[in-house]
């Protein structure tokens, strides 16, 4: 049977709620904190490897944040990111923590999203108009 909460780690976005930069998508099955355009942390309460909290960052920024936050390791299946699973004793603490981290917009949390691929129309989109998949009204 389902659960009837769609993700039972939402709780670590709670602290962003109030900042004007924050923004939640759906990404991989599970939610995505952005802060200001760029992407910061990815809650995941799925079947492993995806069931913690999910660290966007560069190789280049891992040694920092690893020696700050031991729980922290390179994900197993998108190593330029950092992990915390759920099972580890210091998840909580660990998530506060890069909570804390976003909010100040510390310079190792966080990547610019790559642009989304436009769909596949038939169209050639070169007019810009009317090539898309939107919803909204022409």
């Amino acid at each position: 049977m389902p659960s009837k909460i769609r993700n039972s780690l939402l709780w670590i976005f709670d602290a962003f709620e109030r900042e004007p930069g924050y923004l939640c998508k759906l990404m991989f099955g599970a939610d995505a904190a952005y802060m200001d355009g760029l992407l910061c942390l990815i809650a995941a309460d799925r079947e492993k490897p995806f069931n913690g909290l999910l660290v966007c960052t560069s190789r280049d920024r891992h040694a920092a944040l690893i020696d700050e936050m031991p729980a922290l390791q390179p994900h197993p299946v998108l190593g330029k990111w950092l992990y915390v699973t759920q099972e580890d004793p210091d998840f909580e603490a660990t998530a506060q923590h890069l909570t804390e981290l976003v909010l100040a917009r510390d310079p190792r949390v966080g990547v610019e999203p790559k642009p989304r691929k436009s769909a596949k129309s038939g169209k050639s989109g070169k007019s810009g108009k009317g090539g898309g998949n939107s919803l909204l009204p022409k």
